[in-house]
C-alpha cells in the first residue's frame, strides 16, 4: 500500500512538472528555428497547442508537417514581424484557428553587425523593425485579445544581455534590445491588473544554426568555432536553445507565480562583474 502511495505521488509530481501548459494556446513569434523552435517543441511537450510564425515558408511548413506527424496540434503562420500588419496578423490568425491566445513567446530577432560609426540608417531601421517594432505590435495584438476576453495571459520576450551595453559591433542591436527591456516593464505595469504577466529573458551567447551563420559571415569563424567558444566559457559550454526554452515555458506557466515586469539574465557571464 505504501509503495502505491509513493508511486502515485511521484506520478502526480511528474505530471505537474511536465504539463505546465496543458490546454493553453501558445504563439511563438519567430518559431521556425533556433531558440524559437526549441520553445515550440518544449511548449508542445508541456501540453500546449502551439502556433508559430516566421518568414521562411519552406522551413515553417516543414516543421509544421513534422510536428503534426507526431500527433501535435500545431499551426504555422507565415509572417515577417518587420511588417506591423503581419506581426498583428500572426496573433489574429492564431486566435482565429484556436479560439484564443493564452501565452506568447516573442523570439524573432536580427543580429547583423554595425557599430556606432558605420551603422547606416537602413541597418538601424532593420534592427528596430525586427527587434523592437515587431515585438511591440505582436504584444499589442496579444494583449488586446486578452483584454477583450477579460482573460489572464503571459508573454515572454527573448532579449539579450547585450542590452546592458554589449559589444561595439552591436550598436543598433543593443539599442533595439534595450528598448525591448523598457517596453517589457511599461507593458507589464500597464496591464498588471488585467492579470497579464510580461517578462523578458535576456540570454547570452547561444549555439544555434543562426549563430553559426553569423559567426562565419561577420567574424570569419572556423568550422569548430562553437567548440572553441565553449572552451572559453565559465561552464565550458555555450547556451543551449532547449534549456532556454524550458525557462520560457516556466515563465509562461502559472508555476512562475506573480512575477511580471522582470528582465531576467539567463547567462553565465555576470553583468557588472570585474576580474
Amino acid at each position: 500500500m505504501l509503495c502505491s502511495v509513493v508511486s502515485m505521488r511521484r506520478h502526480r509530481k511528474t505530471r505537474r512538472v511536465q504539463d505546465l501548459l496543458t490546454d493553453r494556446v501558445v504563439l511563438v513569434s519567430g518559431g521556425t528555428a533556433g531558440v524559437g523552435a526549441a520553445v515550440v517543441r518544449s511548449a508542445l511537450a508541456h501540453g500546449a497547442r502551439v502556433a508559430f510564425s516566421g518568414r521562411r515558408t519552406g522551413v515553417g511548413t516543414a516543421l509544421e508537417a513534422e510536428l503534426r506527424a507526431s500527433g501535435h496540434d500545431v499551426l504555422y503562420v507565415e509572417a515577417d514581424v518587420a511588417d506591423p500588419m503581419q506581426a498583428r496578423a500572426s496573433v489574429e490568425r492564431t486566435a482565429a484557428h484556436f479560439g484564443r491566445v493564452d501565452s506568447v513567446c516573442i523570439s524573432a530577432g536580427l543580429t547583423s553587425r554595425g557599430s556606432l560609426i558605420d551603422t547606416t540608417p537602413e541597418l538601424f531601421d532593420q534592427h528596430m523593425a525586427v527587434n523592437l517594432r515587431g515585438p511591440f505590435f505582436v504584444m499589442q495584438a496579444a494583449v488586446r485579445d486578452m483584454v477583450r476576453r477579460g482573460a489572464p495571459g503571459t508573454i515572454v520576450c527573448i532579449g539579450s544581455t547585450s542590452a546592458r551595453g554589449g559589444q561595439p559591433y552591436l550598436a543598433p542591436y543593443v539599442a533595439a534590445k534595450a528598448g525591448l527591456a523598457g517596453l517589457t516593464k511599461n507593458a507589464a505595469h500597464a496591464h498588471r491588473f488585467d492579470r497579464i504577466r510580461i517578462n523578458t529573458l535576456d540570454i547570452g551567447w547561444t549555439e544555434t544554426e543562426g549563430e553559426a551563420v553569423t559567426q562565419k559571415r561577420f567574424h570569419d569563424a572556423p568550422d569548430d568555432w562553437a567548440e572553441q567558444a565553449a572552451a572559453r566559457q565559465p561552464m565550458g559550454t555555450l547556451g543551449r536553445p532547449e534549456e532556454i526554452a524550458d525557462a520560457v515555458v516556466f515563465l509562461l506557466s502559472t508555476r512562475s507565480g506573480v512575477v511580471t515586469g522582470s528582465v531576467i539574465e539567463w547567462d553565465q557571464q555576470v553583468v557588472g562583474g570585474q576580474d
